[in-house]
Order: structure tokens, then C-alpha cells, then sequence
């Protein structure tokens, strides 16, 4: 395994890959085309999905059962991560005989109500155990590579705090030591990286330099930012303004193109003054990935794939002080 790691020059250099971002930023499609780049290197490669998304599935496998780890293409898995299906797992396993005894589905409901954070608790349980070397026998064979599509940032800061908030509150006993396990796991920058998804506006760079911050304030630190659906600079200034002037005075279909590329040259020149605004403000790698026009999900998802092997960890991964 670690040969492959290298033979991918740092594309996924941990197992696991927490994935994040604004809401609306491509996040699940990034998410996507990482772990279709880390089996195209040749790593086993798993994607979970959580809190009943299910992208990666519908999109390559729309007639499997969510729940259940699927291979979706050659080295490719990809599993939706169902809080209540992990805590009956757990407890079945844990309790045995007693689970069934005590009645799973009224066990089950009641230690959900009355522990708050106990989905988020167990949706971390179940990522450790699929991204553990050593999985538990009968929980099936251990990956390469986990990519976790997490929810957008708050609610993944969120998550991510839950094992230290239940280690912290518990102290002693298997809930602490199993608290502990998976926040050692979530600290670990050898075993856990973060990306964060953005594209080049405002709100979502205010966003991903919040989520820095945050991980920051955890003791964790953000791994490397993707830039998504970036607009290609097809004009020089002096290019733009020539176009601008030819507007008046054109056919109608003529018009009509020109507007068009004068707005993308904007919206262009725009993103870029975004994009020098996060590169001068983090140290980590900048991957920046093109705006795919008319490609349907699964599609989007393999070329992005392409072009995130190419640009890892980028051309402006430099840009960071």
C-alpha cells in the first residue's frame, strides 16, 4: 500500500479524508471524483456517505440497497452511513443475546432519545470501523482509502467534536474508551486529512477560512483546499474591452455571444481576486479544479477525477504563505 501511496505523488496520503464545505460548492461531486482518483491509482477505496445522502449511489449504483458497501466500479465502494443501522450493529454485537432480549427496536429508541449527539456519536463509530486496518470480523475487508462526503461545515465541526464531547463527558468505561479511539483517530494527520470544498465567491472563501479556524481551534488542521468550478480567463483586458465595444452595433446573435463572454471574462476576473484572497491567507496545498458545463453527475465526477490526479496539489499550491 504505501508503495501506491507514493506512486500517486500525494493524492490521498492518509486513509481517511473527511470532505467538506458550503452548501452548493460541488462538495459531494469533489468527493466523488477524489475517491474515483485514489482507485484509479490502484487503492481499494471506499466512499461513505452520511445523514441519508445518498449521490455516489444513485449516481453509479441506483439499484443497491444504500446501506450496504457496494463496489460500484473496479476498487470503487461507496456506503450511506445510516446512524440507526450502525447503533443496532453496535449493540448487536456488544450485547448479543440481551440486545434481542431487551427488544432492539425499543432499546434502540431509547438510548437515541436520551443521549444527545448519540447519531452523530455513532455515525463517527462506524466511519472508524471502515477506516480501521483491522476490521472487526464479519464487518468486512479493510480500504485503502476513506472518503467521508461530509455534511457542510458547521454540521461536520460538529461531528468531528462529538468523540472528544462524549470522551470528556463519560471519563470511564467503554463509552469513554471508545470516545477516545476515534478522537486519536480524527487528531492523527497521518491516519486523517480534511479538504475543504470551496468555489471562488465570497461567502464560500469566508466560509472555508471559518472552517480553519475552527479545525484550528480543535488541535485539527485543514489538509488542503479545493478550489471548484473555476471560469477559464479567455480573454486578455484588452480582449474583454474590445468585445464590450463591438456589442452596440452587432446582429442580435452576435450581441447575445458577446454578452455572454463578456460576463464569463468578469465572473473570471472576479474568482481570480478570490482566489488570491484564500491563497494569501492559508499554508495549505490550492487545487483548483475547471467549471464543467452540461456533463451529467457521474461524468462530472470521472473528469473531475482526471483533473484532480493532474493538479495535486496543484499549480497554486505554492501561492499559500
Amino acid at each position: 500500500m504505501d508503495g501506491r501511496r507514493k506512486g500517486v505523488a500525494g493524492l490521498v496520503s492518509q486513509r481517511l479524508i473527511f470532505v467538506t464545505g458550503k452548501g452548493g460548492v460541488g462538495k459531494s461531486t469533489v468527493a466523488a471524483a477524489l475517491a474515483i482518483a485514489s482507485a484509479n491509482s490502484g487503492m481499494r477505496t471506499l466512499i461513505a456517505e452520511i445523514s441519508g445522502q445518498h449521490y455516489v449511489q444513485s449516481t453509479f449504483a441506483p439499484e443497491e440497497h444504500p446501506a450496504r458497501e457496494v463496489e460500484v466500479a473496479p476498487g470503487l465502494f461507496t456506503v450511506s452511513i445510516d446512524p440507526q443501522l450502525a447503533m443496532e450493529e453496535y449493540l448487536r454485537i456488544r450485547l448479543g443475546r440481551l440486545w434481542r432480549a431487551l427488544g432492539s427496536a425499543k432499546l434502540f429508541q431509547a438510548l437515541m432519545t436520551a443521549t444527545p449527539g448519540m447519531r452523530e456519536m455513532q455515525t463517527m463509530a462506524k466511519i472508524w470501523e471502515l477506516a480501521h486496518p483491522d476490521r472487526p470480523a464479519g464487518a468486512g475487508v479493510a480500504y485503502d482509502v476513506v472518503v467521508v462526503d461530509a455534511p457542510a461545515t458547521g454540521h461536520a465541526i460538529g461531528m468531528l467534536r462529538t468523540p472528544r464531547t462524549f470522551m470528556e463527558l463519560a471519563r470511564i468505561g467503554p463509552v469513554a474508551n471508545g470516545a477516545r479511539l476515534i478522537a486519536a483517530m480524527i487528531a492523527d494527520p497521518a491516519f486523517t486529512g480534511f479538504v475543504a470544498v470551496t468555489t471562488a465567491e465570497q461567502m464560500a472563501v469566508t466560509e472555508t477560512l471559518s472552517l480553519r479556524d475552527a479545525l484550528r481551534r480543535d488541535g485539527l488542521k485543514l489538509s488542503t483546499v479545493v478550489l471548484n468550478r473555476l471560469y477559464p480567463d479567455r480573454f486578455t483586458p484588452s480582449e474583454a474591452e474590445k468585445v464590450q465595444n463591438v456589442i452596440a452595433d452587432a446582429p442580435d446573435a452576435v450581441k447575445s455571444a458577446a454578452r455572454a463572454a463578456v460576463f464569463e471574462h468578469q465572473r473570471a476576473r472576479l474568482q481570480r481576486a478570490q482566489v488570491a484572497r484564500i491563497a494569501g491567507q492559508v499554508t495549505v496545498p490550492l487545487v483548483t479544479l475547471p467549471f464543467l458545463f452540461g456533463d451529467g453527475a457521474g461524468q462530472c465526477a470521472h473528469n473531475l477525477a482526471g483533473a484532480l490526479a493532474e493538479a495535486w496539489p496543484g499549480p497554486v499550491a505554492q501561492a499559500g504563505r
